[in-house]
């Protein structure tokens, strides 16, 4: 927890994130690089593929600010779009994720079901999957009302992340199984309210369990995103009780974070797809994940002060 608590008050500081993002992702060994594939797309493209090279699957993630106008979630649609295009004409595996505070819910929800479709359209000619992420609990309901609403309108090519440690995503999953829709689930990485959140990992732990099994009983192509070996376990189980083959669901996992895990479960038969983050807003991506990692808190201390 005070690992946490660190990490999150380094991500809010203008100071130090002015202090390290100078400095880029510029060495290989700077501990960002550790997470985060670099800043350009060709950074993102060569990370996925390595990833595929080792025989697993990748999903691209743009890390880009969240926009506070209509003009800027123009901006970033567009730059969306771009993306994609870039990646189909590299040849690599045709998947992405995106934030829907980066094409505007925040400022219109209106404009953001606008600039889905748009990235969706694109998406949709070049043979692309599109995965919607969830962010902190302001956005959770609006985030699953602009799912459905493309739904609806008939797109397909895209999915949805829903976190256990809501109490509400139980019954979250059922709707979602019962339209079909892919999901992704995660345990959570968000600061919420006990009222509306599990705060114990046991109990969130016993809540993706209880998720994952309605996921792999009844919904479509899930996507199990956990590093937890228990967790894990505890799923190749409860499908293998059940008779669930393992092209029926698949691991997903983040860039840097236990390869070795990564591997040895493809070398099981077990579907694994690499979550790879990249682009210019890097640093508040980084320290959520080293706030869950303890043990790098002298790792990160280091480089700090000595990537210079």
């Amino acid at each position: 927890m005070l690992s946490q608590v660190l990490f999150d008050a380094l991500a809010a500081s203008r100071s130090v994130r002015a202090f390290v993002s100078k400095r880029g992702l510029r060495r290989e060994s700077s501990f960002a690089r550790r997470f985060v594939a670099g800043e350009t797309v060709a950074d993102a493209v060569a990370a996925a593929r390595t990833i595929e090279a080792a025989g697993l699957t990748q999903t691209l993630h743009y890390l880009g600010p969240a926009v506070a106008t209509m003009s800027e979630a123009d901006r970033a649609t567009r730059t969306c779009i771009r993306i994609l295009h870039e990646i189909a004409a590299a040849g690599i595996g045709r998947n992405v994720s995106l934030k829907p505070t980066q094409h505007g819910v925040s400022v219109d929800r209106a404009t953001c079901v606008d600039n889905l479709r748009r990235v969706l359209d694109a998406a949709g000619a070049q043979d692309f999957f599109v995965r919607i992420d969830m962010e902190d609990s302001r956005y959770t309901q609006v985030t699953l009302d602009i799912f459905e609403t493309v739904w609806q309108q008939g797109y397909r090519n895209v999915g949805v992340v829903l976190q256990a440690y809501l109490a509400r995503s139980v019954e979250d999953t059922r709707r979602m199984n019962a339209l079909g829709a892919r999901v992704r689930l995660v345990k959570g990485a968000y600061r919420e309210p006990g009222r509306i959140a599990y705060r114990s990992n046991a109990r969130r732990n016993r809540a993706f369990i209880a998720i994952m099994e309605l996921l792999l009983t009844e919904g479509t192509d899930p996507a199990i995103a956990t590093h937890d070996p228990g967790l894990i376990e505890a799923t190749t189980t409860f499908a293998a009780t059940r008779g669930i083959p393992a092209d029926r669901y698949e691991f997903q996992m983040f860039y840097g974070v236990r390869p070795d895990l990564q591997t040895g479960l493809t070398s099981r038969g077990y579907r694994v797809r690499v979550y790879i983050p990249f682009g210019g807003e890097w640093f508040p991506y980084v320290m959520r994940c080293l706030g869950k990692r303890p043990a790098d808190v002298g790792f990160v201390l280091r480089n700090l002060l000595l990537d210079r």
